[in-house]
């Protein structure tokens, strides 16, 4: 089966250099081909630009709803803790100290700029612990600036320091820590304060992306996974099929006391 011939790019064939067999009429159709593909791309931009004053307006409006949320869910005891170790991705950093530490947590805050595409910053709040002296921890990323790109440090990330109590400092205990049969964890292996001191890659951090926009955005389906997860037909179907079982069971063994008395006669 043979297949279409590839076609040399548009600027070659406006300088004379088709590939063989292009013809006149074929050079004016691709740059009329062009010239759309010009107007499509800048309506594309101009529409992005739209969607992104549109999001400038709705963070302001959802700013209200999300402190709003953000004050019932300090009722609710480790309402934090347990979306993180609900949440199939996030749950994987976590330690088992470290899930004790996060106990504290009360309060978790995302934060966009107001140039939506510059970046974001993601806010921990805590309450008085026993593993450091921070009431906020706080993990910033400017990803799209030109001041920045100007001063060669864009994209960037930023960490606040840790300020560790004696003896508390997760970060060295955890270095040592033996996990599964390795008297260390090797360099892929990340825990929650080894993720939110990490500024190596601020354009690919995934557990910061998830974060943002998965788990700020809908804690409560995270929180509440146990219960929807719940299903209590299983555990019909097993007593059904444990009755059946015995049910055999006693078939087999009436038949096989009635050979016995055959046999005896």
């Amino acid at each position: 089966m043979s297949s279409v011939p590839k076609r040399q790019k548009l600027d070659a064939a406006a300088d004379g250099n088709t590939s063989a067999g292009a013809n006149e009429e074929e050079s004016e159709a691709l740059e009329l081909i062009d010239a759309c593909q010009n107007e499509i791309d800048a309506l594309n931009e101009k529409a992005s630009e739209e969607i992104l004053k549109v999001e400038q307006k709705y963070n302001k409006l959802r700013k209200p709803c999300y402190e709003k949320r953000s004050e019932l869910v300090k009722r609710i005891p480790n309402f934090w803790v347990t979306s993180f170790i609900n949440h199939p991705q996030v749950s994987g950093i976590l330690d088992e100290e470290e899930e004790e530490c996060l106990h504290a947590l009360n309060k978790l805050e995302v934060e966009e700029f107001e140039d939506i595409k510059s970046g974001y910053r993601i806010n921990f709040h805590f309450d008085e612990n026993p593993y450091f002296e921070n009431k906020v921890l706080t993990k910033e990323f400017h990803l799209n600036s030109a001041a920045a790109s100007e001063n060669g440090d864009w994209p960037a990330s930023t960490s606040t320091p840790i300020q560790w109590k004696e003896g508390k400092n997760l970060l060295k205990q955890l270095l040592t820590k033996p996990y599964g049969n390795k008297k260390k964890r090797n360099s892929d292996y990340k825990t929650f304060f080894d993720w939110f001191s990490d500024n190596a890659d601020p354009v690919n951090d995934e557990i910061a992306e998830l974060i943002k926009d998965d788990l700020w955005p809908n804690p409560l389906q995270y929180y509440l996974v146990p219960d929807i997860e719940v299903e209590p037909e299983d555990d019909d179907e097993n007593e059904d099929n444990e009755e059946e079982a015995f049910d055999d069971e006693d078939g087999e063994d009436e038949g096989d006391e009635d050979l016995e008395d055959e046999d005896d006669k």
